[in-house]
């Protein structure tokens, strides 16, 4: 990470010197900078004068006290606050009262690694992604007396530098690290409670949702040692928020040394001899049962056009917003099982959820599950139908909220909290989320899109279901669909 952090300040025109205190690495970092340059020359990335420029600006220290003259240190070594703190004040005696200290923490306080710097509000977090040249975000991170002009120029600078700032108050996990939380979280639990195998969930999460990667294939790529401290150090700092609760499942991976594609093993198997597992996708069905659409399907509308775009004829009769297709009627998930709804007598036996979708347009693969009163006739009648308008159909266990819309209910609820406490704004939460994590799109835009009533519904259910405040809806997303209604109430 330092070395990425150097390639980029010295791509940008800045002299830069690296220190390191193990002997020789400052020099390795120049020269592995040196290679990727000019890779990048023969790729035709960059041109030879650039790369040249940016090897010249690139110097490694003897010692520590080379950097006297630095107006910004960056600092990029161990997680520990203590030798965050003591490096930090090392620096601090030497450089100028003016010079800004920073931090690239991904966890930490900035509050408390500044602390007992005879200076505090000199200190500001930059929080680069790896790989920084790459990675287009830096999380620019305010102390409880970090100068608003330090953080000003810290955000200037990596704008100055090709990167995209975003502020925010220093807090657990910032941004990225807080609001991403239940993307792994609820990807766990939902493994832990059988609703489907590794390889389906990253499957629906990918394909249905259009996350960049399952989550399970993060974890394995991030390291599940890696993501399991950023998830404890949250759940701490958070004073265990349940929504942040560290996974048991993931533990005993970790326990067992299955840390994945760094150890060869982890939700799944890497190497040469490793088979590629396939989802659960159902077998074909033909359709041989009339669509019948009750009412305003909503945001099924655009299932309804993709049937209508392959010639399927669909009856359209009054009704509540369902779907049916012979004798089992479709609901989009309100995060109720399908089979509660048949419970409570709003739904007959032969009933289905569908799950939310990123773009019904777009996707290739769809989620339902269906009540346990549903019969398989049925069931296959239904897959058959969506087959018909080009999809490829999962089927999980009846859980609530199935899986993209629990999840995306989660992420939202998390980051209208971050709104809610001034942590950081609706726009530099989306573009975080965008831009740090690949999402495809920020969550409180998605949930806008869909609808901030439709994402408390699934999350009210969710408390319903589990009883737990691990699915508490935000305040600021109870806000935003009341002014959701309010908007409609008084629409011209």
């Amino acid at each position: 990470m330092g070395a990425g952090i150097a390639h980029v300040a010295a791509a940008a025109g800045h002299r830069v010197i690296i220190f390191d205190q193990d002997k020789g690495v400052a020099e390795r970092a120049i020269a592995g900078i040196a290679a990727r340059l000019e890779r990048s020359v023969e790729r035709g990335r960059i041109d030879e004068e650039l790369a040249n420029q940016t090897n010249r600006n690139l110097t490694a220290a003897a010692s520590i006290n080379d950097l006297s003259e630095c107006r910004l240190v960056i600092e990029a070594i161990v997680e520990n606050l203590g030798i965050k703190r003591l490096v930090l004040g090392e620096i601090e005696k030497m450089v100028s009262n003016d010079a800004i200290l920073a931090t690239n923490t991904s966890s930490l306080s900035v509050t408390a690694i500044a602390a007992e710097l005879e200076r505090p509000e000199q200190c500001v977090g930059m929080h680069f992604f790896n790989p920084a040249p790459v990675m287009r975000l830096v999380e620019i991170v305010h102390g409880a007396v970090t100068d608003s002009e330090v953080a000003a120029t810290a955000f200037e600078t990596a704008q100055a530098w090709g990167k995209t700032a975003v502020h925010t108050k220093s807090s657990p996990g910032f941004i990225v690290n807080r609001v991403a939380r239940p993307y792994y979280g609820e990807a766990l639990r939902l493994l832990s409670e059988g609703a489907a195998n590794v390889v389906t969930l990253d499957a629906v999460y990918t394909e249905c949702g259009a996350w960049r990667m399952g989550p399970f294939s993060l974890l394995d790529l991030i390291g599940l040692d890696v993501n399991l401290d950023v998830s404890k150090s949250v759940f701490d700092a958070t004073f265990n928020d349940p929504r942040f609760a560290p996974s048991f499942v993931q533990q005993s991976l970790v326990d067992a040394g299955h840390l994945g594609r760094k150890t060869g093993r982890g939700f799944y198997e890497y190497g040469p001899d490793a088979v590629e597992p396939e989802p659960a996708t159902a077998p074909d069905h033909g359709l041989d049962k009339e669509v019948v659409v009750h009412g305003d399907p909503g945001p099924l509308g655009a299932l309804v056009d993709r049937w209508s775009m392959r010639g399927i004829s669909i009856t359209h009769v009054a009704g509540d917003g369902l779907i049916s297709v012979g004798d089992i009627q479709l609901r989009l998930t309100d995060g109720r099982p399908a089979t509660e709804l048949v419970d409570v007598g709003l739904a007959p036996p032969n009933t289905a959820v569908i799950d939310w979708v990123h773009d019904w347009v777009t996707t290739s693969r769809v989620c339902i599950a269906a009540a346990s009163t549903c019969s398989r006739s049925s069931l296959g009648t239904l897959v058959g139908a969506l087959q018909a308008a080009g999809f490829r159909v999962t089927v999980i266990e009846d859980t609530p909220g199935l899986v993209v819309a629990r999840t995306l209910s989660t992420l939202a609820s998390v980051a209208g909290d971050t709104v809610l406490h001034g942590i950081a704004s609706v726009d530099a939460i989306d573009t975080a989320m965008r831009l740090g994590t690949n999402y495809p799109s920020g969550p409180l835009q998605w949930a806008a899109r869909i609808g901030f009533g439709r994402v408390v519904e699934v999350l009210d259910h969710l408390v319903a279901a589990y009883g737990e405040e691990r699915y508490r809806a935000s305040l600021w997303l109870r806000r935003a669909s009341q002014g959701e209604r309010l908007t409609r109430r008084f629409a011209p």
